[in-house]
């Protein structure tokens, strides 16, 4: 396992990831960053938490809005992307775990 310190709007975290996905890990949180940022600076919403839930809600919704050749998202492609979200949820919630026991 890696460690990486990150930010997110001004706020520091430690995060893990497997290696080899550290780069991956970094571009999200710069895109995240981004979004988050964009939201707060716009005053249209208060709070951290409500700009963390307004900036998921945003990528989820590029990211199902994604047409493939076939056109829209298919049923099957839905039911991988919803294993994969779930997949990237339990290592992302890894990830923001308390780190006293990786000391």
């Amino acid at each position: 396992m890696i460690q990486l310190n990150v930010t997110l709007m001004g706020s520091a975290y430690r995060l893990v990831c497997q290696e080899g996905e550290e780069r991956t890990l970094q571009e999200a949180v710069s895109y995240l960053d981004g979004k988050m940022c964009a939201l707060r600076d716009s005053g249209k919403v208060k709070g951290n938490d409500r700009i963390a839930v307004m900036a998921a809600l945003s990528v989820a919704a590029e990211f199902l809005s994604v047409k493939t050749p076939q056109g829209p998202l298919s049923e099957m492609t839905i039911l991988e992307v919803k294993q994969k979200l779930g997949d990237m949820h339990t290592v992302l919630d890894n990830a923001l775990t308390p780190q006293e026991n990786l000391f």
